[in-house]
């Protein structure tokens, strides 16, 4: 059975123990760790931060059901006002690439220790003068560097595609995984990626089943090729009754994450109406 999650991902004007304690009041029983600023940029989460991380989460009553790596807006000194993924796995220069795997390894020992199944991370674009040939070459030799280190530890990597990336949609993402024949290599599916991208959902969820490492959650305004803009179920016009019995047929008993970074100013109102217009589950 599918359990909810939240991110703290829309709790960006909070530190992270309140992020956790809001999450756990609005009776979530699970939660994506945001592995950027403001929350747990990795190279500024001391061994204190992570003990106290781990003892948090414990009194919360909270399980990570992810640890979501796919911006670097710690990176900056001056970091832009959206996501930002670069560096990225696919990133040209090799001292930035370099530094995003070691970053991307990291994640993987928050999630160890925080007992997360998965780390979820994305392509990054193929920006000028990294034509998409030479930047997939880069994504798939970062990944194997990465799935080393990742299967010692017993933690999945999901990719994250979404429209514009150089892994942007469901085909993709799954071709990207047959070539690189790694068993922690799977798909962190964001619903409302697949349905900008003008995805059927249901085949999307039951193409992905046998690759699932998380689900990311949110509604979309105009379904299927509608705007990217996260917004809260009931918000759009997603059919989550749809979704909810499309994973429970092909077995996923993960965790659903609701994504709502949209909501920095009103996180709480996202956590709390989420929850009424979601199926039970």
């Amino acid at each position: 059975m599918v359990e909810l999650a939240f991110s703290t991902n829309a709790y960006t004007e909070f530190s992270l123990p309140q992020a956790l304690d809001r999450i756990a009041d609005a009776g979530y029983d699970g939660v994506e760790i945001l592995a950027d600023e403001p929350h747990a940029f990795l190279p500024d989460t001391s061994e204190d931060d992570r003990t106290r991380l781990e003892r948090h989460l414990d009194n919360a009553g909270l399980d990570v059901a992810n640890v979501n790596a796919n911006t670097a807006v710690g990176y900056y000194d001056d970091a832009p006002p959206s996501a930002f993924f670069e560096p990225s796995l696919c990133t040209a220069t090799d001292e930035d690439r370099r530094w995003r795997i070691k970053y991307t390894k990291d994640a993987v020992d928050l999630a160890q220790r925080v007992g997360a199944p998965a780390v979820s991370v994305t392509s990054g674009r193929p920006l000028a003068g990294n034509p998409p040939e030479q930047a997939r070459e880069h994504l798939t030799e970062s990944l194997h560097v990465i799935l080393d280190y990742a299967e010692q530890r017993g933690v999945d990597v999901g990719i994250e595609f979404e429209p514009e990336l150089l892994i942007e949609c469901t085909a993709e993402a799954l071709d990207l995984i047959d070539e690189i024949g790694r068993d922690r290599l799977g798909v962190n599916l964001d619903i409302g990626h697949a349905a900008v991208y003008g995805e059927d959902l249901t085949e999307t969820i039951t193409q992905s089943a046998d690759h699932l490492t998380g689900v990311h959650l949110e509604d979309i305004d105009g379904g299927r090729r509608g705007k990217h803009y996260h917004r809260i179920p009931g918000e759009g016009d997603l059919d989550f009754e749809a979704i909810f019995a499309t994973l429970d047929r092909v077995g996923y008993d993960g965790y659903a994450t609701l994504e709502l970074y949209t909501y920095p100013e009103e996180p709480d109102r996202a956590a709390e109406e989420s929850l009424t217009h979601l199926p039970n589950v």
